[in-house]
């Protein structure tokens, strides 16, 4: 893992639960890849906020990993 992945996978997604962008990574490497199973797998929108500030980060997380993967199926 390179310092660039390092970094990033630390930026917050979940603010209100202390959630990262690399837990979220993990759970799609392992094939969680909705935002209803992501939210189960994290806790991510059971926050203050109730995912306000959450879903839409997710939600393009979930683009994001959908587009780079795609080719490599």
């Amino acid at each position: 893992m390179s310092e660039k992945d390092i970094i990033e996978s630390l930026k917050p997604i979940c603010i209100c639960m202390g959630i990262r962008k690399g837990t979220f990574l993990k759970h799609l490497k392992n094939g969680i890849d909705t935002l209803e199973e992501l939210r189960k797998a994290t806790g991510a929108g059971a926050g203050s906020c109730g995912g306000k500030r959450c879903t839409p980060r997710i939600e393009e997380l979930l683009r994001e990993y959908a587009l780079k993967n795609s080719g490599s199926r």
